[in-house]
Parts: C-alpha cells; sequence; structure tokens
C-alpha cells in the first residue's frame, strides 16, 4: 500500500474519531473539505445529503435544498416512478400486422409495424422478432414496409444541440420504432495503405466515405478522438470520415447515431431479414396500422431487466423512451414530454417527494435545465427504500468496483461492493446518489451533487465522503446544514 494511500486512511479515521466523539458536530469531514479545496470546488456549489434508513433525520446535511443539476442521478428518478406506476413486469409491444394473404410463405401486400417505445430491440431480439414473423408463415414479403410512428409525437430536435456531438450515441433521439440503441456499427479496416469502412448491416443509398490516414506511429488508446465523422450535406445520405487511424489498432468497430430512429430500425430490419434468406420487394413508407387485431405482439424485456441496462450503463435513449412511456401509459397516447414530466410530477407528489425545485426535460439527465434538490433525491431515495420494490430498484444501480459506470470507481476502497449508486458526469457536473452500507451492516442513503467548472475534479472527495459514510457508526446523531440551503441558489453551476 502507498504512503499516500495509507495516509488518507489514516486521515479518514481522524475524521471518523471527530465525529463519534461529537455526534452532533455540523462539521462536514475534514478529508471530505480538504479534498474539495485540492479540486478548486468551493463548499457552496456542492450538496450532500446522507442518512441511515433508520433514522428521522440526516447525520449529514449540506446546501440540501439548493436546486442543482443532477446529470444522469436524474435517472433515478425516471427509474423510480416507472417501477411504481408500470411495476416490475411491464413490456412494451411492437405490433406487426399482414396487411394482405399469406400463402406459402409469401406475404402479398405490406408489412406494417407499429411501435410503443421499446427500448429493449437489441440486434438479438430483432433477430426474435423476425423468428416469430417466420414462424406465422410470413418468409417473403411482396409489398412495402409501413412503419407506423403515432405512439409518439414529438418536436423536431436537433441532436447535436447538446454538445456539438449529432452523431454521439448519446445524443440519439427518442422514438417510438428503435433498434439497437440506434447505433449504426461500422468497421474500420487497414488496407494496402488505406482504411476501408464496412457497416455491419448493409445499408443501401447510403455512402461511406473514407479521408483516413493510416499513422504508424501512433498510439491505439483513444483511437476514435482522433476520427472525424461527418454528413456534409443533410440532403445527402453519405458519412465522411477524416482523420488518423493507427496502423497497429488493426479492425474496430465503432457505433455511431448516423440516422433517425425510424430509418435506423428500417435498414437492420431489412439487413436481418436479407440475412435470414427472406426478401421484401418494397419501400419503406410512413402510414397508420389498421384497426384490427395484429398477426404478432411481440413483448419486450420486461421492466426490470430494462432498468438494470438503463442504469448500470446509464443509456440516455432507455430512460427517454422511459419518461415518454410515462406519458402515454398516464395520460394516453401519443405520449409527449408535457405528459411524462406531468406523469413523473404526479407519481413523485404522491410518494411523499417534493417536487417544486424539479425541472424535467427528457427524463435523462442529459440536459443543461434539469434540476432538483440533494433534499428531493434524497426523499425519493428513502420512499424507494420502503417500497415493496425497493429490491428491484436498487439492483439496478452500478455496484462500486464491481460493475456498470462504477466497475473502474473507487477500486482498493472498502467500498467496494458495498454501495449501489447511480452516476451523473456532464461538463461542470459530477454526481453520485444511492445506498451505501457501513461497516456495521446499516444502509444509507447518499447523495452529492458538484455543480462548478471543476466538478471533473471531484472523485478524491466523492471519494472521502463515500468512505466517511461506510464508517458511520449505529447511533450516529444528525448533523444540521452548514451553509444556509439557498446559498447556491437555484442555477449554481
Amino acid at each position: 500500500m502507498s504512503f499516500t494511500r495509507i495516509a488518507f486512511r489514516f486521515l479518514a479515521g481522524l475524521s471518523l474519531a471527530s465525529l463519534v466523539v461529537s455526534a452532533g458536530s455540523a462539521e462536514l469531514p475534514a478529508t471530505f473539505t480538504a479534498a474539495l479545496n485540492q479540486a478548486g470546488i468551493p463548499l457552496d456549489h456542492v450538496a450532500v445529503v446522507v442518512q441511515p434508513l433508520d433514522a428521522a433525520e440526516p447525520v449529514l446535511s449540506h446546501n440540501a435544498a439548493a436546486a442543482l443539476n443532477p446529470a444522469s442521478v436524474m435517472k433515478l428518478v425516471t427509474s423510480f416512478v416507472a417501477l411504481n406506476q408500470l411495476g416490475p413486469g411491464y413490456v412494451w409491444t411492437t405490433d406487426i400486422w399482414a396487411d394482405g394473404k399469406i400463402a406459402d410463405g409469401v406475404l402479398d401486400g405490406d408489412l406494417v409495424i407499429k411501435g410503443h417505445g421499446d427500448p429493449t430491440l437489441t440486434l438479438e431480439r430483432m433477430w426474435l422478432l423476425q423468428r416469430e414473423l417466420r414462424a406465422r408463415g410470413v418468409r417473403h414479403i411482396h409489398g412495402n414496409l409501413v412503419l407506423d410512428l403515432s405512439h409518439f409525437e414529438l418536436p423536431a430536435v436537433d441532436p447535436g444541440a447538446f454538445d456539438g456531438e449529432p452523431l454521439a450515441l448519446y445524443n440519439t433521439t427518442p422514438g417510438p420504432l428503435v433498434a439497437n440503441f440506434n447505433a449504426t456499427t461500422l468497421r474500420l479496416k487497414p488496407d494496402e495503405g488505406q482504411v476501408l469502412i464496412v457497416p455491419d448491416i448493409a445499408l443501401p443509398g447510403v455512402t461511406l466515405t473514407s479521408r483516413l490516414v493510416l499513422d504508424d506511429g501512433a498510439e491505439c488508446n483513444g483511437w476514435k478522438d482522433a476520427l472525424t465523422p461527418a454528413i456534409p450535406d443533410s440532403e445527402r445520405l453519405e458519412l465522411v470520415v477524416s482523420g488518423r487511424y493507427p496502423r497497429g489498432c488493426g479492425e474496430q468497430a465503432w457505433a455511431l447515431n448516423l440516422f433517425e430512429p425510424a430509418a435506423t430500425f428500417d435498414f437492420i430490419f431489412r439487413g436481418l431479414w436479407a440475412e435470414s434468406g427472406g426478401t421484401l420487394t418494397g419501400a419503406t413508407l410512413p402510414g397508420m396500422a389498421p384497426g384490427t387485431e395484429p398477426l404478432l405482439k411481440f413483448a419486450s424485456e420486461p421492466l426490470t431487466e430494462a432498468l438494470t441496462r438503463l442504469n448500470k450503463y446509464s443509456n440516455n435513449l432507455m430512460s427517454r423512451n422511459l419518461f415518454l412511456t410515462l406519458g402515454a401509459e398516464r395520460h394516453g397516447a401519443p405520449a409527449t414530454l408535457e405528459k411524462a414530466e406531468r406523469a413523473v410530477r404526479d407519481a413523485l407528489l404522491q410518494r411523499g417527494v417534493p417536487t417544486h425545485k424539479l425541472v424535467l426535460e427528457n427524463g435523462a439527465g442529459l440536459s443543461r435545465i434539469e434540476r432538483i434538490s440533494a433534499d428531493a433525491l434524497n426523499q425519493l431515495l428513502r420512499a424507494a427504500y420502503n417500497s415493496p420494490l425497493f429490491a428491484e430498484f436498487e439492483s439496478a444501480l452500478p455496484i462500486v468496483a464491481i460493475d456498470g459506470t462504477l466497475k473502474q470507481r473507487f477500486n482498493g476502497s472498502p467500498l467496494s461492493g458495498n454501495a449501489h449508486l447511480k452516476t451523473g458526469t456532464l461538463r461542470d457536473v459530477s454526481a453520485l446518489a444511492g445506498y451505501v452500507y457501513t461497516s456495521a451492516g446499516q444502509r444509507v442513503s447518499f447523495v452529492m451533487l458538484v455543480n462548478h467548472a471543476n466538478a471533473g475534479r471531484s472523485e478524491t472527495a466523492q471519494r472521502a465522503l463515500l468512505e466517511w459514510a461506510h464508517a458511520i457508526p449505529p447511533g450516529t446523531q444528525p448533523a444540521v446544514d452548514r451553509l444556509p440551503s439557498a446559498q447556491a441558489g437555484e442555477e449554481a453551476q
């Protein structure tokens, strides 16, 4: 063990000892404040709540009422409401009609598909959907592919408006028909002095232009950062990739958000259909599903499995589709952002979680305007704990040093395996919220929000506070807020 780590743990022990001596102290742990100071993060840009779940009051509360940007920690809100409103066994359906006669494996007419926002349609599940379709006698489609997108009603948006990265997967816009998280996977293949770009699924009508230069000296680590994908003309289906590609990388896969969800769904459906020997002679058209019983209602994975993928890997698309689903299920189709917001607010208020400082945009935290207080998050965590669905809620969260977005964080710490936390990271935002198991076997709710230009440097402070929470002895008394709760303000950055 390094001298630094020994010293760190010694200081943590001193801080804990101080807490035991003066249990009602209003002081924040010394290791925590020292780490914030070292990172250049003022205390009034930080909000903290730590509370044993069997205690009536927090043992630590700082700036808890301030409305701050939680980044992806907002997914806790969407997940909590979904479990309670929809139930753990909830499934989405993708409905398919054969608009014509089926004979000898041939559909003489259109295939109509209506989506309801299933975010779990991976490539594997798309293959299963098509298998179910073939089992119903459809192997060749002599007609069009008609896509009914009416279940969602969304304003036109620029996927690059958030950060200027429109082709990044995390910027994928929601949709009623989404396949493989809207990812188009490209293979980069060095070949005789050039780099070929080959899609995993056929992209008819799409031009892939490589302007990549092979670099013999560059390291492979971080190769994506040296590439620039662009669609120069929105009227043309052409992707141009420029930059330098390290020869030593060999062949690599690269997943991008190239098309609208419905277009990606079309490419993937047609590609998989052709791979299985099927034919589809017509075009892809927008349309409306008939009012008859569908030939196939393909059910998604249950909500509990979707929440695990959503939270452990902080999947924005899944969260945004789930957010819209809440609106449609509560207030009727089509799903809208306004209906979704109303559904979430109503569900929180019914369970005693305050919403007066809550600002919702998409329910995923991929936003510069979303806000919530540490106090509201703590109350949500406590409401979840007292719910009969707590096991489903907690198990969907990343486990420190074990899996998900926390797999590589806080390694070598007593926290390993002892905290289930949702992470949140944006420019100027770093957040953690969830549950910590103390060394005495208590479960503690934990919230830490940082809104500051140096938020990216807050990991040492996070670790210090988490280890302090892990070491809380039984019977520790509440501590009072060190600052007036409004000091950070509604718009703390």
